[in-house]
């Protein structure tokens, strides 16, 4: 009988502490409790953009998210953010740029980077929605991270490499320079390209050039012995985990040197000798082969996207173009019949260097990037402010397929799970559309750059 009193007694506690308990650690640890339904992640990675120039106004005018519509210069001087033309300007965000534009922290330096200045003060600009219809669509449908980093001040090449290893190396992050005096050209940035790239033995050590390549681990791999160690990837722990993968990137045209716009410069595995001289190079495809996998249903556990030069927002190309594209491969995605047992990471590899207002919480990273989560196990709706880098993929990537950690970055990682929500009725696609492309943004697209230091 005293038992059971205890128990009547007990009841009403309980409940009093749940209604103290806030409804979102509620809901998270309820998520926890829910065996992970998710057997395809999705990675697009686009081109040269900070959150404030692509989603700070979306934020200002949803009241959702922390974006800013404008921004301090070196003078002091607080201007507003100009709104974006649809072509991005050409503006400097190689390792100095950004060292400089972050300014340790009070991120009011972006103006003395070349290509920003005065009068005009090209990277203190922004997009309206209306000039993304089809990210600004996702993210108002689906989950946005509002606290994500990039992990290191470092270009594209950079963005790319870590991606998959969650370390940059030794390298500074630069992209790839022209080839030694009498080292043939390759295509594209990796190993076998014969370009050079800014490393360090150190941090703080005296740079020097060395190729471009992670090499296997025997040394080899790089055209010329390199100080460069190997480095265990992505793809090496899902082999060795029997399970596939897929770098949709692109493929270097035949017999063509330097800047491809096929997108192959962008792809990941040449700038591993892992990649490039093993196997896991049959896994490299277009990028076009991710909507093919998603309308067939042949999606491998791990896609990693990457656009070629037109479609990938990259400065001097068109937004609405790339903004279409990602529509594309969205909407194949959403309708394909894997749909339910998707997530999409769609994020920008570095700033561009477009301005930014939130100090990175540590001075090795770089200025915030948009991360956006579309699967039907968002939390539609919700911004995670929760702070983040992209390491963060991979470590949502080895928790999901039960990998173990690469190295202590992405061991230690925040994996975004809060922006999931396996235990929710699975949300419907949302709609996307081709938007039509101005003559202007047509004839005023900018060609590759060969020697593209940003």
């Amino acid at each position: 009988m005293l038992t059971r009193r205890l128990l009547l007694r007990a009841v009403p506690i309980a409940l009093l502490l749940v209604a103290l308990v806030p409804s979102a650690l509620v809901g998270r640890s309820a998520r926890a409790s829910v065996s992970n339904p998710i057997k395809h992640v999705v990675v697009i990675d686009m081109e040269n953009h900070s959150f404030d120039n692509v989603l700070g106004l979306l934020c200002i005018s949803d009241a959702r998210c922390n974006g800013a519509n404008s921004g301090v210069i070196s003078t002091g001087k607080t201007i507003p953010l100009s709104i974006a033309s649809d072509i991005p300007p050409n503006i400097a965000h190689n390792n100095g740029p950004q060292v400089v534009a972050v300014d340790g922290g009070k991120m009011d330096h972006f103006d003395l980077i070349s290509g920003c200045g005065a009068p005009k003060y090209a990277c203190l600009s922004q997009y309206k929605p209306t000039q993304i219809p089809n990210l600004a669509a996702l993210v108002r449908g689906f989950a946005l991270s509002d606290s994500t980093f990039q992990l290191d001040l470092a270009a594209s090449w950079g963005g790319h490499l870590e991606l998959v290893t969650s370390t940059i190396d030794g390298f500074t992050g630069d992209n790839p320079v022209n080839p030694a005096r009498g080292v043939k050209a390759g295509p594209g940035w990796g190993c076998d390209s014969g370009r050079r790239a800014a490393w360090q033995s150190v941090p703080g050590a005296k740079v020097q050039l060395v190729p471009s390549c992670i090499p296997m681990q025997n040394g080899s791999g790089a055209y010329t012995k390199t100080p460069v160690k190997w480095v265990p990837t992505l793809m090496d722990e899902m082999y060795s985990a029997g399970l596939s993968f897929s770098i949709d990137a692109g493929d270097p045209p035949s017999g063509t040197a330097g800047f491809q716009s096929s997108g192959y410069q962008w792809a990941i595995c040449p700038t591993f000798a892992d990649c490039l001289d093993t196997p896991e190079h049959n896994d490299l495809h277009l990028a076009s082969q991710v909507i093919t996998d998603a309308t067939h249903g042949t999606l491998p556990p791990v896609s990693l996207v990457t656009p070629d030069f037109a479609h990938s927002q990259h400065n001097g190309r068109s937004m609405l173009v790339g903004d279409n594209w990602l529509g594309s491969v969205v909407s194949a995605l959403e309708k394909g019949p894997e749909w339910l047992s998707t997530a999409i990471f769609i994020t920008y590899d570095d700033c561009g260097c477009f301005y930014d207002h939130v100090t990175p919480p540590s001075s090795a990273y770089g200025p915030r990037v948009p991360m956006v989560i579309v699967s039907p196990y968002a939390v539609a709706g919700d911004t995670d402010h929760t702070t983040a880098t992209q390491a963060g993929i991979l470590a949502y990537i080895e928790h999901t397929f039960g990998l173990p950690a690469l190295g202590t970055t992405d061991a230690s990682a925040y994996d975004f799970s809060n922006m999931f929500n396996y235990s929710q009725t699975p949300l419907i696609p949302v709609q996307m559309r081709q938007s039509p492309v101005p003559l202007s943004s047509i004839l005023n697209a900018q060609p590759p750059d060969p020697n593209d230091p940003t």
